[in-house]
């Protein structure tokens, strides 16, 4: 699938994170001419926020910043295994975004209008409509939280996680990218205002250009160049059950009950919702959390209450104060670029993401469709308020 190198002493570009947004960038980057490209990660390619990933993709967000990138990204998974020659197992299923309340069914029609006007294909539809299209659900008549509606989002879907990481990997790698695993990077080393390439376990690497492509552990490699960034990293859970014949088609997500249901290729469900309630670095699953999850989902989905629970995992996820990322050069930092404040949302946004890094390494100019998310806008107060269009991952 991909090369082993001998790691050289000195490099155009350094990645760090070779998750699925390290990948998509080095993969853009020599697109554009640029091979001589190191991708570095402390495990093996894709082990990280990649691998615990529910790799849900979608492109219904709120914001007139966040459309237009997430509608880019979209477009790129319908044709990324043509471009990569590997099947990434896209289901293009379509999404409801449920809503239990009139507050909650007022911000759905905000965003299914602000979708409209930005080229996105969604719709507001009623109990009946929903009831067709996932006859399971439980409408809730004269129950708490009824349901009363739902954002109908149809090119939403779900793709192999692993395959989209092997795809970027395998082609980066026919490129000329360097990907080596194992080496985890431990320091960030700096000239004056410059970065001028990182410290590993296997000795210093020379770099005209570092991207920081961590996910979680953004805020620590961040860290280590001097820059400090307004990001929390929460714990996200997720589980799966055992499989079962084929009976449900859409991914269903309620925001007031926080969670989210879809079943995959294999017929098992896969259920995640919110980050857990505390701060931390650690992947180990929990009880309550696992409780918590279980209960919504029979909320919603009666019929899965006698289900078997088949193994639950932990993601660690990091968190913005406006829920939206960090893309983009650091002021007073040179050399150093971001990819980071991803949150529960970072592998729908990989391929457009990885291809507007790599323009701005690339070119030294900042894609307009990224120019919002730059760390700037924290000491500017020109916050993107994603918030409403992640809520079912959202912290409650």
């Amino acid at each position: 699938m991909w090369r082993q190198h001998p790691l050289r002493d000195s490099y155009d570009v350094v990645i760090v994170g070779a998750g699925v947004h390290g990948l998509s960038t080095a993969y853009y980057l020599a697109k554009q001419g640029v091979t001589d490209v190191a991708v570095l990660d402390k495990g093996y390619v894709g082990g990280g926020a990649s691998a615990r990933s529910t790799a849900i993709v979608r492109a219904n967000y709120l914001t007139v910043e966040g459309i237009p990138f997430f509608r880019e990204s979209l477009k790129l998974y319908e044709s990324l295994a043509l471009e990569l020659d590997f099947n990434i197992m896209f289901n293009q299923t379509g999404r409801l975004d449920v809503g239990h309340a009139e507050s909650t069914v007022y911000a759905l029609r905000q965003r299914v209008e602000l979708n409209k006007l930005l080229g996105v294909d969604s719709r507001l539809v009623g109990p009946e409509e929903i009831k067709e299209l996932v006859p399971v659900i439980d409408l809730r008549q004269d129950k708490h939280l009824p349901v009363m509606a739902a954002l109908y989002h149809p090119p939403a879907g779900t793709v192999r996680h692993d395959a989209v990481v092997w795809g970027y990997a395998r082609g980066a790698d026919g490129l000329g990218v360097e990907i080596h695993p194992f080496t985890g990077v431990t320091g960030v080393l700096r000239a004056g205002d410059r970065v001028t390439g990182v410290e590993t376990a296997k000795g210093p690497v020379r770099a005209g250009t570092v991207v920081s492509a961590t996910a979680g552990w953004s805020s620590i490699i961040s860290g280590m160049a001097g820059v400090e960034l307004p990001i929390v990293t929460y714990p996200l859970q997720a589980f799966v059950t055992e499989p079962l014949k084929p009976f449900m088609d859409k991914v269903i997500s309620s925001g007031n009950l926080h969670v989210y249901i879809y079943q995959t290729d294999r017929g098992e469900l896969v259920i995640g919702g919110p980050v857990d309630h505390y701060p931390t670095y650690s992947h180990r699953s929990t009880l309550n959390m696992l409780e918590e999850l279980a209960r919504f989902a029979v909320e919603l989905v009666p019929s899965l209450r006698d289900v078997k629970v088949m193994r639950q995992w932990t993601g660690i996820c990091d968190m913005t104060p406006d829920y939206a990322p960090i893309m983009g050069e650091v002021d007073g930092v040179r050399g150093f670029v971001l990819n980071a404040g991803w949150g529960t949302w970072g592998f729908k946004a990989a391929p457009i993401a990885g291809k507007s890094i790599a323009a701005l390494v690339a070119t030294g100019k900042t894609p307009d469709l990224i120019e919002p998310f730059g760390l700037f806008r924290f000491a500017e107060d020109r916050l993107v308020n994603e918030r409403a269009a992640a809520i079912a991952a959202a912290l409650h």
